[in-house]
C-alpha cells in the first residue's frame, strides 16, 4: 500500500464492540488477516501469518495484560469506523490527512495517475457477523474479489462469533453480478486501462472502481476516434481591415465590462493547425506536456468509448434449484454464445449502479485548488454575472461540444430576444398612447349610446348595457391596434433571421472547436435492442431445433452442425435484426396511445369550457352587483389557472408516457432513441400547452348560434360568446398567464426545488446508512464519493423542450401578446444562470459528446417558425377586429371615419322570439321593458323578410379575412425565404479560414515528404560513398552500413 493516501476499503464491519477481547484471541486473527492480504490462500501457518504474528507480538509484548486489552479495544473501535491504521502510531495518524497526495480521489493512491472515470457498484456486507477489514491491492482486482469469499468472522473468546447461528443463504444473483464485474474489469485491463478499487467509503455498501487511461491507450483511441488535436503549426487568423476593424475595436472596448474573465474568451489572433491524431505522426503534435495534451474531457470520452465497446459475455451463476436451475443453465449457456454486455447493459442490469467522469474539484470553500469547475462557478454559474456573456469555449472544454452548443444556442436566442422585446414594448406603448383616440372603444364606453345587449346565458342572466364592457374594450385596444400587424410581420422575419444567425454562429463554433470535418458515426446498439435481438435469436434457434428434432442425422452431419454452432459464437445475433413486423405491436400501441392522449387533452379543455359556462350562470344569480359586473373576468381568470395546473401536471405525465412509448419501440441506437423521444414528447406537450389557447383564438364565439337558436353542449350548456370587443383580450390573458405560469412554476421552481429535494432525500438516506460511521466529521469525502451523491445527468431534452415551447409562445400568438418576447427575455436571463448552476453544482459531470449542430431541434424550430406565420395570419384576420374595421372604413363608413362601427357589427333581436324557457327570469332588471336587444353578428334584422339570416356584410368580411390570410402568409413566407437566401450559412471569413487550413495542411505534409526524401537521398549517397573504398564483405562495412549509422565515428 502506498503511504499518504487512503487504504482500500473493507467490505465488512470490524470488531464486535462488546466486552474486551484478549490478546490471545487477536493474534491468530491478525495472522489469518495477513494470510488473506500478503498471501492469497495462504494456510494459517504460512509465512504471511507468521510475519503478522511476530509484528503483533513486538508491538504489545511490553504492555501489561490490562493495557493490552484496552489498546486492542481501541484498535477494533478504529477499525469499526472504517479507518485501518498503518504500521506507525495508530492514534497520531488520525490527525494527518491521508488523502492529500491523491488530491482527495482525483488521482490513484500513488498520487500520479489521474482518475479518468469511475464505476460504482453496490455490495452487501454481512450485518450479523462483523468481518475483518481487508486491503484490496490496487493492482490485483481478481485477488480482491477472491478475498471477498475468504473473509473470516471475528473469533471471540473460545470460539468464533455466531458459531451456533444459521448462515445466511447464498445470494446467487449477487454472485452473478460480482462475476460479471470481475470478467468485465479483466477485459478492461486487457484493453489497456488501469483500475483501482475502493470500498472503504463513507457511503455504506457502495464500492468504487477508479479507471485510468495510460498514454498509449489515449493515443490509440484518439486515432480510432479521429480526434482532431492541435499541432505545433501556428498561423495568423485573418483580421478585418479598414472601417470594420475600427468598428470591432470600438465594440470590444464597449463590451469589455460584460466579457467573462476567462482566458478562452479573449479574441485570438493566432490558432494552432489541427489534424486527426495519428501515432505515426506524433512528431507533428506538441507533446512537451503529455499530461495536459489530452484534457479531462477528452480522457473521459476515450474511456467511455472503451467502456461501451468492451463486453462481458459470461453469466456464471443461475438462480433457482432443481429443474428450474437446469433450464436457467441452458438459457445461460446460450447467452454465453450470443450475449454481449457493454457498460450500458451492465448499468441496465444493475451490475454497476453508476458510471461517470469526475468533476475537476470543489467549486467553493477555503483553500480550494483553482480548477475549471471553480472558474465556471465564478464566471458563469453565478447570478451576479447575469449581465455578462457566457464563456462558451470554457463550457465546451469542460462539458463537451453537445452541451456547449446548447448554451451557445440559448445565448444566441436570448440575445435575439432583445430587439424583439424592444419592438414589442413600443407596440404596447403605442396602444397605450392611442387608447383615448380609439373611436370604437369610445363609442362602447359612451353612456349616451343606450345599447341593450341580449343575455349571456339562459334564464338566470338578464339584459345588460354595452357600456359595462368599457374596461375590456379599452384594454383590448392595447393589443388590438394597427401596430400589431406590423409586429406580426416583424416577428416572422425575426424568426427567420434568428435561424440564419444561429447557423452562422454554429459554423463559427465548428471552426473554433475543430469540428469542420467531423461526421457522426453510428452509435453502438442500445442494451435493450441487443437484449431484444438476443431474445429473437434464441426463439429462432429453439424453433429450428424443434424442426430438426425428429429428422435423423448422420454422425458426420451432427459433427458439422456442432462445428458451425461453435464457430458462430457471439456473432449469432449479428444475423438477426428487428424488422417492422417485430415492432408493429409497439407502433400500434404508440398510435393508439398518442390519439388517446390527444383526446384526453381535448376532453379536459371541454371540461374547462363547461366549467366556464356553468360558473358564469351561477355567478349571474348572485345578488351582489359587483360580482355580476365582473363575471367575465372572474370566469376567465379561474379557468386559465385551472388550465395552467392541468398543463403542468400533464406535461410531467406526457413526458413519462413518451419515454415509455419510445422504449417499447426498441430503437437501435441512442441517437434514434433520442430523436423518437423528442418527437413524441414535443407532439404531446405542444398539444397540451396550446390547445386551450387555440380554443380561445379560433373556436370561442364562432359556433354559438343566435338568440332564439343557440347551440348547446349536451343539450344543457349554451356555448359561450366573446365580449363585444372580441376574444383577443381574453386570448391575451390566457396566453400571458399560461406562459408566465409555466416559466415561473415549471421551468424555475421545478428546476430549483426538485433537484434540491432529491439531493436532500439522498443526503438523509446516506446519513441513515452511515450512522455507524463515527468518522463522518473527521474524514473528508473523496471526489468520487461527493460526485456520487449528485443527481445523474438526464440529457438535454428537458432543457431544449422548455425553450422550444417558449419559442412557440413568443412566435405563434405574438399578435395577441406583444410583451411575450420581453417576458421570455427576462426568463432566459435567469434560465441561463439556473441551468449553469445546475450543471456545475447539482449534476454529475456528463460524458462529453461531440456534435456539430443541435440536431432535430433545428428542424422543430424551423417548423414552429413556419407555423407561426400561418397562425398569426389567422389571429389577425379572425380573432381581432382588424379586418372588420378595414372593411367598414373603406366600404360602409359615410364620413371616412370609424364612427358607427360598433353599431354596424351588432345585429338586432326581438325578445318575443325567445324559445320557451330561455327568456330572462327578470326582464325588468335594467328598470325598463326591453323589446329589442343587440348581439354581435352580421344577420338580418327581425323586421326583414329573411329575418335572422346571415347578411351580405358577413360574406364581405369573410372574403376580406381569407384574402388577408392568403396575402399575409405568402408575403411573409417570401420575405422569410428571401432573408434565408440573402444571408449565407457560412460566414465569408470562416470559409476563407477553412480553405487556408487545408492549404497549410497540404504544405506541412509536402515539407514533411520533402524532408524525408532529402534524408533518404543523404543516406543513400552516404551508403554509396561508404561502399566504394571498403569491401562490402568486411566486418567494418557492416558497422558502417545504414543499419549502424555513425558506426565509424569511433
Amino acid at each position: 500500500m502506498q503511504p499518504g493516501c487512503k487504504s482500500p476499503a473493507p467490505t465488512g464491519d470490524q470488531g464486535t464492540g462488546g466486552a474486551p477481547m484478549e490478546e490471545t484471541a487477536l493474534d491468530p486473527l491478525l495472522a489469518k488477516a495477513a494470510g488473506a492480504v500478503d498471501g492469497e490462500g495462504a494456510p494459517p501457518g504460512g509465512p504471511g501469518a507468521q510475519a503478522a504474528t511476530m509484528r503483533v507480538n513486538e508491538k504489545y509484548s511490553t504492555l501489561p495484560a490490562e493495557d493490552r486489552s484496552v489498546h486492542i479495544i481501541n484498535i477494533c473501535a478504529i477499525e469499526d469506523i472504517g479507518y485501518l491504521p498503518s504500521e506507525g502510531t495508530l492514534l497520531n495518524s488520525l490527525s494527518v490527512d491521508p488523502d492529500a497526495e491523491c488530491k482527495y480521489g482525483l488521482y490513484f493512491r500513488d498520487g500520479k495517475r489521474k482518475v479518468d472515470y469511475v464505476l460504482v457498484y453496490h455490495h452487501k456486507r454481512p450485518s450479523g457477523n462483523r468481518t475483518l477489514a481487508r486491503r484490496v491491492p490496487h493492482n490485483d482486482t481478481a485477488l480482491a474479489a477472491r478475498s471477498l469469499r475468504q473473509d473470516q468472522p471475528l473469533p471471540g473468546k473460545g470460539g468464533p462469533v455466531g458459531a451456533g447461528e444459521p448462515q445466511p443463504p447464498a445470494d446467487f444473483h449477487e454472485d452473478d453480478k460480482r462475476f460479471r464485474r470481475e470478467e468485465y474489469e479483466g477485459n478492461l485491463r486487457e484493453a489497456g486501462l488501469e483500475l483501482e478499487h475502493d470500498e472503504d467509503t463513507k457511503i455504506h455498501g457502495v464500492g468504487f472502481v477508479k479507471i485510468h487511461a495510460p498514454w498509449n491507450v489515449l493515443c490509440r483511441e484518439a486515432e480510432f476516434l479521429k480526434l482532431k488535436m492541435p499541432t505545433k503549426k501556428l498561423y495568423h487568423i485573418n483580421e478585418t481591415r479598414g472601417l470594420l476593424k475600427k468598428i470591432n475595436s470600438v465594440l470590444q472596448k464597449i463590451t469589455d465590462p460584460i466579457q467573462p474573465k476567462v482566458a478562452e474568451h479573449r479574441p485570438q489572433t493566432m490558432k494552432r493547425l489541427s489534424y486527426p491524431f495519428s501515432r505515426e505522426k506524433q512528431h507533428l503534435f506538441d507533446l512537451s506536456d503529455k499530461d495536459s495534451f489530452f484534457d479531462s474531457k477528452t480522457r473521459s470520452t476515450i474511456v467511455y468509448e472503451i467502456l461501451k465497446r468492451t463486453t462481458c459475455t459470461k453469466a456464471k451463476y443461475s438462480m433457482g434449484q432443481g429443474e428450474g436451475r437446469k433450464k436457467d443453465s441452458a438459457l445461460l449457456s446460450k447467452r454465453r454464445k450470443c450475449g454481449k454486455y457493454g457498460i450500458t447493459s451492465l448499468l441496465a442490469n444493475g451490475v454497476y449502479s453508476a458510471a461517470y467522469p469526475l468533476h475537476d474539484g470543489d467549486y467553493e470553500g477555503e483553500n480550494v485548488e483553482f480548477n475549471d469547475r471553480k472558474l465556471l462557478y465564478e464566471e458563469w454559474a453565478s447570478y451576479g454575472v447575469f449581465y455578462k456573456y457566457q464563456p462558451i469555449d470554457l463550457v465546451r472544454k469542460y462539458f463537451g461540444e453537445k452541451i456547449g452548443l446548447y448554451f451557445a444556442w440559448l445565448g444566441v436566442y436570448t440575445q435575439m430576444l432583445i430587439p424583439a422585446s424592444v419592438v414589442g414594448v413600443i407596440v404596447f406603448l403605442y396602444g397605450c398612447a392611442t387608447v383615448n383616440e380609439n373611436i370604437p372603444s369610445m363609442e362602447m364606453c359612451d353612456q349616451r349610446h343606450n345599447i341593450t345587449m341580449c343575455p349571456l346565458c339562459d334564464k338566470t342572466c338578464s339584459y345588460w348595457k354595452m357600456s359595462s364592457a368599457c374596461a375590456t374594450a379599452r384594454a383590448s385596444h392595447l393589443f388590438d391596434n394597427p401596430a400589431t400587424v406590423f409586429f406580426s410581420v416583424f416577428m416572422a422575419l425575426w424568426a427567420a433571421t434568428f435561424m440564419e444567425h444561429w447557423k452562422r454562429k454554429q459554423m463559427r463554433l465548428n471552426y473554433r472547436w475543430d469540428l469542420t470535418g467531423f461526421e457522426e458515426e453510428e452509435d453502438h446498439p442500445r442494451a435493450e435492442y441487443e437484449a431484444r435481438v438476443l431474445e429473437k435469436s434464441l426463439r429462432k434457434e429453439s424453433k429450428n431445433k424443434e424442426k430438426h428434432r425428429n429428422i435423423p442425422e448422420e454422425s458426420t452431419n451432427k459433427w458439422k452442425q456442432r462445428v458451425k454452432t461453435a464457430m458462430a459464437g457471439v456473432k449469432l445475433t449479428d444475423k438477426v435484426k428487428l424488422t417492422w413486423r417485430d415492432r408493429f405491436p409497439a407502433y400500434l400501441t404508440n398510435l393508439v396511445s398518442i390519439v388517446f392522449m390527444v383526446a384526453v387533452t381535448f376532453a379536459i379543455v371541454l371540461g374547462v369550457i363547461i366549467y366556464r359556462i356553468s360558473t358564469a350562470a351561477a355567478l349571474a344569480m348572485n345578488s351582489s352587483p359587483s360580482v355580476r359586473s365582473n363575471i367575465r373576468v372572474t370566469v376567465t381568470a379561474t379557468a386559465v389557472i385551472i388550465n395552467l395546473v392541468v398543463i403542468i401536471l400533464l406535461d410531467e405525465v406526457y413526458g413519462c408516457i413518451a419515454r415509455w412509448l419510445t422504449k417499447i419501440e426498441v430503437p437501435k441506437t441512442e441517437k434514434s432513441f433520442e430523436e423518437r423521444l423528442i418527437f413524441k414528447a414535443f407532439l404531446l406537450k405542444f398539444v397540451n400547452s396550446y390547445t386551450p389557447i387555440f380554443y380561445v383564438a379560433f373556436f370561442k364565439g364562432r359556433f354559438v348560434g343566435r338568440p332564439g337558436d343557440y347551440v348547446y353542449i349536451f343539450r344543457s350548456f349554451r356555448m359561450e360568446e366573446c365580449a363585444p370587443g372580441g376574444c383577443l383580450m381574453e386570448l391575451c390573458i390566457q396566453l400571458s398567464i399560461i406562459m408566465l405560469g409555466k416559466q415561473l412554476i415549471q421551468n424555475n421552481l421545478f428546476e430549483i426545488g426538485i433537484p434540491k429535494m432529491k439531493k436532500f432525500i439522498r443526503y438523509l438516506r446516506l446519513k441513515r446508512q452511515s450512522l455507524s460511521d463515527h468518522d463522518e466529521h473527521v474524514k473528508r469525502k473523496q471526489r468520487y464519493e461527493a460526485d456520487f451523491t449528485l443527481e445523474p445527468f438526464a440529457g438535454l431534452t428537458p432543457e431544449y423542450m422548455e425553450m422550444i415551447i417558449q419559442f412557440g409562445f413568443v412566435t405563434l400568438f405574438v399578435a395577441s401578446f406583444p410583451l411575450a418576447p420581453l417576458f421570455a427575455l427576462l426568463n432566459n436571463i435567469i434560465e441561463i444562470r439556473l441551468d449553469a448552476k445546475k450543471f456545475v453544482t447539482e449534476l454529475r459531470r456528463p460524458v462529453a459528446v461531440r456534435a456539430k449542430d443541435i440536431g432535430i431541434w433545428y428542424n422543430i424550430l424551423r417548423g414552429v417558425g413556419k407555423l407561426a406565420v400561418i397562425i398569426n395570419a389567422f389571429v389577425i384576420s379572425f380573432t381581432s377586429d382588424f379586418i372588420p374595421r378595414l372593411v367598414y372604413l373603406y366600404m360602409y363608413s359615410k364620413d371616412g371615419t370609424m364612427h358607427g362601427f360598433v353599431n354596424h357589427t351588432l345585429s338586432s333581436f326581438d325578445v318575443s322570439d325567445f324559445q320557451n324557457g330561455t327568456a330572462p327570469n327578470d326582464p325588468l332588471d335594467l328598470g325598463y321593458k326591453v323589446q329589442i336587444c343587440r348581439y354581435k353578428d352580421y344577420r338580418e334584422p327581425p323586421w326583414s323578410e329573411h329575418k335572422y339570416d346571415i347578411s351580405k356584410d358577413f360574406w364581405a368580411v369573410l372574403a376580406a379575412r381569407l384574402a388577408f390570410v392568403i396575402v399575409f402568409q405568402n408575403l411573409v413566407m417570401f420575405m422569410s425565404d428571401f432573408v434565408d437566401w440573402i444571408i449565407p450559412d457560412i460566414p465569408k471569413d470562416i470559409s476563407q479560414q477553412i480553405v487556408k487550413e487545408k492549404v497549410l495542411m497540404v504544405e506541412l505534409f509536402m515539407r514533411e515528404e520533402q524532408g524525408k526524401r532529402r534524408l533518404l537521398d543523404t543516406w543513400m549517397e552516404k551508403d554509396r560513398k561508404d561502399d566504394g573504398p571498403h569491401n562490402s564483405h568486411s566486418p567494418r562495412a557492416g558497422l558502417d552500413s545504414p543499419a549502424h549509422p555513425g558506426g565509424g565515428a569511433l
